[in-house]
């Protein structure tokens, strides 16, 4: 200890290293909440908007070709 050489303790962030060193999992189930609550917000998103997007386009589309 007298060599100044310092120990994991010791040096700045060695707690945080070792705290990440072992968590290559993640976590997981915080990972499956998000995706499945955005995938509810694009279902509802598209639930409310699908309609009036599908009549955006075929109204752009029927001024572009013109009447039939």
């Amino acid at each position: 200890m007298g060599d100044g050489s310092a120990t994991p303790q010791a040096t700045p962030g060695a707690a945080r290293r070792r705290r990440w060193a072992g968590g290559d999992r993640g976590d997981v189930p915080g990972w499956v909440l998000i995706t499945l609550m955005t995938a509810g917000l694009v279902v509802a998103l598209w639930a409310v908007a699908g309609p009036l997007l599908a009549d955006l386009f075929e109204t752009s589309i029927a001024s572009v070709t013109g009447p039939e």
